[in-house]
């Protein structure tokens, strides 16, 4: 079934360890685009987060959001790192030659530096596997609510071409008619005329002349488009694209309609058409 790019899931997690919240929302886009937003404690995860996503989504700009509380009494303790120290301090011997006694690196500054300092957890395993679950659970719950916006838009989409069938259908049984009438239209004009005619080559132009009016052909291939349309949104690929390409032909053909028309009430269809093809076509721009 066809799916909706916007979505919103979201899941909470608590274990000795603390709490994790994870947050997904989804808005339409031409590929998939995925942004994280990670606590430190889970920077290392992205890869892997970022490919369990990619597993399951197509298109849509995905953004990320975990949060991480400790649990209070865990038990963490601070440690120094002391490569990384050492070389802060290599650095600092150097600016401080430079710099006046009054303007002093302190021994804050140092501890301050990223990577000097580290809270080592034991718990720091337990961590990583909530998170993937938690992160798992949550792009589940982002897949279901997308198939329910896209059973929402495959509804819209297949109201739309029952009113275009409604509207090809009027056109093809006025068409009779219409052609008729340009034919009668012709006629009087060539018996005003004040010359004489060669009936048979006046049969051929005039021949020529209703087969460039003739919109049967029009009306075929519209109705072709149709059936497409039900056929890719009932399907259960991705069809985002195709119903992009599909609006954009069926758009053409209500064009050329409009512009063959020697009779208002197929202009006013032929309108009324494109009208609701946009319709679509705005939908269709956030199915994935």
């Amino acid at each position: 079934m066809i799916a909706s790019m916007t979505g919103f899931a979201r899941r909470e997690t608590t274990g000795a360890w603390g709490t994790l919240v994870c947050e997904l929302r989804s808005v339409n886009h031409r590929f998939l685009e995925a942004g994280f937003r990670l606590p430190d404690e889970l920077r290392a995860a992205e890869g892997e987060l970022r490919a369990r996503l990619s597993k399951q989504l197509r298109r849509g700009k995905v953004d990320c959001t975990v949060s991480y509380r400790r649990a209070q009494g865990t038990g963490n303790t601070l440690e120094l790192d002391p490569a990384a120290l050492e070389r802060v301090l290599a650095g600092v011997r150097i600016v401080a030659r430079s710099l006046p006694a009054s303007e002093a690196v302190s021994a804050l500054d140092v501890l301050r530096w990223p990577g000097v300092l580290r809270e080592e957890s034991a718990s720091g395993e337990e961590l990583l596997v909530a998170a993937y679950a938690v992160f798992g659970a949550t792009l589940d719950e982002l897949i279901v609510t997308r198939a329910r916006e896209g059973a929402r838009l495959r509804e819209v989409l297949e109201q739309r071409c029952g009113g275009l069938e409604a509207l090809v259908a009027a056109v093809r049984v006025r068409l009779p008619e219409v052609q008729a009438r340009v034919w009668a239209r012709l006629n009087e004009r060539v018996a005003e005329l004040a010359a004489n005619v060669d009936p048979e080559r006046m049969e051929q132009e005039l021949a020529v002349i209703l087969q460039r009016l003739d919109v049967d052909e029009e009306l075929e291939r519209l109705t072709g488009h149709i059936e497409e349309v039900r056929r890719v949104i009932s399907g259960g690929e991705p069809a985002g694209r195709r119903l992009d390409f599909l609006m954009q032909e069926l758009n053409r053909e209500a064009n050329t309609l409009s512009s063959k028309s020697q009779d208002l009430e197929t202009t006013r269809s032929a309108v009324d058409m494109k009208v609701l093809i946009e319709q679509m076509r705005e939908q269709v721009q956030n199915a994935e």
